[in-house]
């Protein structure tokens, strides 16, 4: 079953042209030299229109669907994960008033101007009412004081979106989220030091951990303009992050599959390509239905969300299996490939590094699996199955 019309199909066809002519030779030199993708990268994807893919038309976007934005999304993780996820710097700006939006949104949607949120702490990640980050009213400002990690391009950013406590007694109604202008490349903001956090994988961008120290924002860059909804911004971008997240995954799956199938043509074995032998043919068929079968989850969520449907259970379905299988794929791609696979030579490496992330960034694994769990406890018996 496909849910893609023509326009989709088109779409996908434009972007998987653009991932190999673009996106591949660049992933490939510059992820094992650990540099993140290049200005003109993100120049290209800005021309092409990814960063406001679904953007709202008022403010210049495209003002496509979840659908769309999956699609796009597994062609450009194909070729590199990275590549597939800094389009979300763009696209809006949740919960924001009408006059944070129109300073914002149109730039946002051309790529022109770009976001990093900073939700973790070292002390509260998956537990988000637990932070302990906060920001005080002081005159017409807000002094912000704590540390927060795992703020990903956080320097190449033109804003972060910081998320603290402007009441601690709260927990999560007292979640409030701030805009902090800053210059890319930079951390030209009074208080704020960053230091680099080293990583295995997702090497085109840089992750940082953030400390604050009194550091004043006025009180317009209070997202929504009122304190305490942040929480329920998350909630409420929980489910396209989901989804965005199991897309990237399938991607990645994806890539390991073509590439090992293109390999057990080529290398040669006991006079015969590798992909004569039984073992090798039954992987990658176990391989492509088990991307199949993600990405037909996956697309009935997409098509459940812009429909307007409650999908958080089914969001968390999709990015759980997604990820479990894209480890599992790419590890069978490393198999594959024998001793070739556990080199630098080939990106196999790099799927299998980034696919691992996809299990615990946007909600563990376990908590995919705690969320369904309470929704099928909650629902009852009938909590899944075709229209649920």
């Amino acid at each position: 079953m496909t849910y893609l019309n023509d326009e989709l199909r088109m779409l996908r066809d434009e972007t998987r042209e653009f991932v190999q002519n673009e996106v591949l030779p660049e992933a490939n030199e510059r992820d094992h030299n650990d540099e993140p993708m290049s200005d003109d990268l993100i120049k290209k994807l800005g021309e092409m229109g990814y960063f406001g893919l679904v953007g709202p038309e008022e403010y210049g976007g495209l003002g496509m669907g979840p659908l769309a934005y999956a699609v796009v999304t597994e062609e450009l993780a194909r070729g590199w994960m990275s590549v597939a996820s800094i389009i979300a710097r763009g696209q809006n700006l949740h919960g924001a008033t009408e006059e944070q939006k129109e300073e914002y949104v149109p730039d946002m949607v051309r790529g022109n101007r770009l976001q990093a949120t900073s939700i973790s702490e070292p002390g509260a990640g998956s537990d988000v009412a637990g932070m302990s980050t906060t920001a005080e009213k002081v005159g017409d400002e807000y002094e912000i004081d704590g540390t927060k990690t795992w703020c990903t391009f956080a320097k190449g950013a033109d804003f972060i979106v910081l998320y603290a406590k402007t009441d601690p007694e709260k927990r999560h109604k007292g979640v409030s989220s701030f805009i902090i202008d800053k210059t890319p490349g930079e951390f030209d903001v009074d208080g704020l030091e960053a230091n680099s956090i080293d990583k295995i994988g997702y090497k085109g961008w840089e992750t940082w951990e953030l400390h604050l120290d009194n550091v004043r924002v006025p009180e317009d860059k209070l997202i929504g303009g009122e304190e305490g909804q942040a929480f329920y911004n998350i909630m409420e971008f929980f489910e396209p992050a989901r989804i965005h997240t199991a897309a990237r995954a399938i991607g990645l799956a994806r890539g390991a599959l073509e590439d090992s199938l293109d390999y057990a043509q080529e290398r040669e074995q006991f006079d015969q390509p590798i992909g004569e032998f039984q073992s090798i043919r039954f992987k990658l068929a176990t391989m492509a239905t088990k991307i199949e079968s993600a990405r037909q989850l996956t697309h009935y969520v997409a098509k459940q969300k812009e429909r307007g449907d409650r999908c958080d259970m089914e969001a968390c379905m999709a990015k759980y299996h997604a990820s479990e299988m894209a480890e599992e794929v790419t590890s069978e791609g490393i198999q594959i490939h024998g001793g070739n696979g556990y080199t630098t030579d080939y990106p196999l490496e790099r799927y299998w590094r980034d696919a691992r992330l996809t299990k615990i960034f946007e909600g563990t694994s376990e908590i995919q699996q705690r969320v369904i769990a309470d929704r099928l406890f909650e629902r009852g018996v009938h909590a899944t199955g075709s229209g649920s």
